[in-house]
């Protein structure tokens, strides 16, 4: 019991290290290109958070800064922030039929590779459940796993770790 508090408490620490760390501009990823906008004349105009997070949903713009659901080690439940920006995806999605995306579940490098292949696709699933709860349908949607084979972080400590314990919302 102790060693899973101790955990996770150094999980939290990690992830909080790393969202502060990659606020910092010089550390940042470059924003990702532009999306078709096609289809999203008035939508949500006026709308800019989703529910309360302060996560735009309002436009595909704020949506292309917010396309990973990070999960906790060896879990695949949506925290409350994976929830957040499954719920601006799935409203944009159900505004806009017609756009597809693939869910691309992914683990840090622990553990052996069937049972992280196995536990990418829990997460895509998880997604997927969570997007189509929110009003996306499921002809919209495909879940692939790539397990431990395509990590955005190298290194073997936690803040790596978290980085790769994702799902990636690519849209098609």
């Amino acid at each position: 019991m102790f060693k899973q508090i101790l955990v996770s408490s150094v999980v939290v620490a990690s992830l909080a290290l790393t969202a502060c760390a990659s606020s910092g501009k010089k550390n940042a990823p470059p924003p990702p290109p532009p999306v078709n906008n096609s289809g999203m004349s008035g939508y949500g105009a006026s709308d800019s958070s989703v529910n309360g997070t302060g996560l735009g949903g309002g436009s595909l713009a704020d949506l292309a800064n917010k396309k990973t659901v990070y999960f906790e080690y060896d879990s695949s439940d949506l925290t409350s922030e994976g929830q957040a920006v499954a719920s601006a995806w799935a409203k944009y999605l159900a505004a806009n039929p017609s756009v597809r995306v693939r869910l691309e579940g992914n683990t840090d490098e622990r553990g052996t590779r069937e049972y992280n292949v196995s536990l990418g696709e829990h997460r895509g699933n998880a997604v997927q459940a969570a997007l189509t709860a929110g009003g996306a349908s499921a002809s919209q949607l495909s879940v692939v796993s790539y397990g431990e084979e395509k990590p955005v972080a190298a290194g073997h400590d936690e803040s790596a770790y978290a980085q790769n314990r994702r799902v990636d919302i690519v849209q098609q």
